[in-house]
């Protein structure tokens, strides 16, 4: 049987090697003049008919990345790699990629080059930073890192006023064992935050504990109310389970007043209950309003934010906060953040990478929760994050690392960068023009369009250096360099030039058309130029080019008019590929033969002046 597996799957790669021959014959041969437009008709009917395989997909992908066409190439790349491919395909596949800011997927593609690749300049260079993936700051975004003041029992609700870090933690050696978790009841323990950043050794709120559950805790703007979760055994709440001999209580909700640096007058909120619990409390700034977890009648879900009004000692009725923040799952852990209307709050319910994931949301505006997104979040339990705006740092808890721990999250610094684009000549704003952010190494992250206001907006990593590539039919398209800044915001004007391309009796002169060192594949800065010509051959219907193109000195002769052939047939099809007919335009390569700069040796700028397209008026 295993035999007959091999000679089976012999005669299947025979025929396909033949059926490439036969079938593909007319598209390859095209393929091979460099007649792209006619090689992709031909290999399409190919796909139509289901006569399609790895290497036809190959060769339609090839002919798109030759055009620069990054779309069309991605999608018949895709279909490539299906079948076992040479290791530069999968490289073309991740420029493409990468041209569309598709960067991790791109990175995948590089991965598999350097694999087939290993000695490849191009593959060492990757694998000596293969993480780089070029972003904007969606949002805020942050650095996330552990606090060494974590113990190896449960520690979580790190909340900071002043330099006085408080959280919650398992870690006391002298309480009894809960028997739910195997740990220690919870203790209020306090820490004072250095100004290098580190924490001080912890120690427990002994004015606050009791002998079971106590924690976390809120505290109001003038730091002299805490508002704390305890044991409802404090007020002597519970139910009895006679059958097991047990008590059972819940949590509820405490508050105290400061006497020096001593917590006392230690009274239960009105509202609490021996039929739900009630904890997780959260005082708004102004000090009127405390949000808390709670299941009591009326939640949607499990466990539900609710809040309540506070004057003075006196409190409303709790109010859930509906559905824009709740859900049939759990919602706990609010926290409001200095605004008095940022709400941050962990979920269960709502779509996220797993257990517990954190969600902001803006009360005033009514708009749904977003989810803070890794690193904040991840596929363990990620909840109770707090921030302190003086310090411009928050804390969350986390389980990522197996254990429940406190972590450090450091807001990266954003800028709002606000670009508009114009007409030079008129200062009138253009819409609808392509915005294009690249990166210092002129990788596109991200492209949009202006809107009616010429407007368009990306936030941008401060200090960080980035250039806009701005275009729109019937104007020059320009680079604008973004200088590095601290935000908060930014404005940069993309003036555009209407297209007014210099045109002699014999020739259309345009910014020089550059090909890499031996490739003759349209790059993106050529077909930025090469749009420039497009856009004048269809406002002179008459006009018909002939493209010339030249190498550097490097090669021999031979191998240069090939290779500046293939660069003229390159830049011809991706001129045709833009809408102009065939019989408007044609290429030829004049190899070395016609330097424009006349140097033996040369630099690498005359190098790159020499491998040139040159565009004659031939009617």
């Amino acid at each position: 049987m295993k035999n007959l597996y091999i000679v089976l799957s012999f005669f299947a790669i025979s025929s396909s090697i033949i059926a490439q021959n036969q079938d593909t014959k007319v598209a390859d041969k095209l393929f091979s003049r460099y007649e792209y437009i006619s090689a992709v008709k031909e290999y399409q009917k190919l796909v139509d008919s289901g006569k399609a395989d790895g290497y036809v997909f190959k060769q339609m992908a090839d002919a798109y990345y030759n055009m620069f066409n990054t779309a069309e190439s991605i999608k018949w790349y895709a279909k490539a790699i299906a079948t076992k491919q040479d290791a530069e395909t999968y490289y073309r596949y991740a420029q493409m990629l990468k041209s569309n800011g598709k960067y991790e997927e791109s990175n995948k593609q590089m991965t598999k080059f350097a694999a087939l690749a290993p000695n490849d300049v191009r593959a060492k260079s990757f694998k000596e930073n293969p993480n780089y993936v070029p972003k904007l700051v969606q949002g805020v975004t942050y650095s996330v890192a552990p606090v060494k003041i974590s113990s190896d029992k449960s520690d979580f609700g790190a909340v900071l006023y002043d330099k006085t870090l408080y959280f919650t933690s398992a870690r006391s050696g002298s309480k009894k064992t809960y028997g739910w978790t195997g740990e220690p009841f919870l203790d209020i323990y306090t820490s004072i935050m250095a100004d290098s950043g580190t924490f001080s050794e912890p120690v427990p709120l002994e004015s606050i504990n009791h002998k079971r559950h106590d924690g976390p805790v809120t505290i109001s703007a003038d730091g002299n109310t805490m508002y704390f979760s305890s044991d409802s055994f404090r007020e002597g709440l519970y139910e009895k389970d006679k059958q097991n001999h047990l008590k059972l209580g819940r949590n509820n909700l405490y508050v105290a007043t400061k006497s020096g640096e001593t917590w006392s007058n230690i009274k239960p909120l009105p509202f609490n209950s021996k039929d739900y619990s009630l904890s997780n409390p959260s005082l708004s700034r102004d000090g009127k309003t405390l949000y808390f977890s709670s299941n009591m009648p009326g939640s949607v879900g499990g466990v539900d934010i609710w809040k309540v009004s506070v004057n003075g000692g006196n409190f409303g009725k709790p109010e859930n906060l509906g559905t824009k923040v709740n859900t049939e799952g759990n919602e706990s852990f609010p926290f409001i953040a200095d605004d008095n209307t940022t709400l941050y709050f962990a979920s269960t319910g709502k779509p996220g990478f797993g257990g517990l994931d954190i969600f902001q949301i803006n009360l005033a505006k009514g708009t749904e929760a977003v989810n803070m997104e890794k690193p904040i979040n991840t596929e363990k339990d990620d909840f109770d994050f707090t921030f302190n705006k003086a310090k411009n740092i928050g804390f969350l808890s986390s389980n990522r690392n197996g254990n429940d721990d406190l972590f450090l999250a450091t807001p990266l610094c954003a800028v709002d960068l606000l670009v508009v684009v114009t007409n030079a000549k008129t200062g009138a704003v253009l819409d609808n023009a392509k915005v294009a952010i690249l990166d210092a190494k002129n990788n596109v992250i991200a492209t949009q369009y202006s809107n009616s206001n010429g407007e368009v907006n990306f936030k941008i990593e401060c200090d960080t250096p980035y250039s806009i590539q701005a275009s729109k039919d019937g104007f020059e398209g320009n680079v604008f360099s973004v200088e590095k800044s601290k935000g908060p915001t930014a404005k940069l004007p993309a003036p555009l030039q209407p297209i007014d391309v210099i045109i002699t009796p014999t020739e259309i002169v345009l910014q020089p058309i550059y090909f890499e060192f031996d490739k003759s594949n349209i790059t993106q800065q050529g077909a930025f130029e090469l749009d420039k010509l497009v856009q004048v051959m269809k406002n002179n219907d008459k006009l018909v080019i002939f493209a010339k193109s030249h190498t550097d000195s490097r090669g021999s002769d031979t191998y240069n008019l090939s290779l500046s052939d293939r660069r003229a047939q390159a830049t011809v099809q991706y001129v045709i590929s833009k809408g102009i007919p065939a019989e408007r335009i044609s290429g030829k390569g004049f190899g070395e033969s016609e330097p424009k700069v006349q140097c033996d040796p040369c630099t690498e700028e005359q190098y790159a002046q020499n491998r040139r397209s040159e565009f004659l008026i031939v009617k």
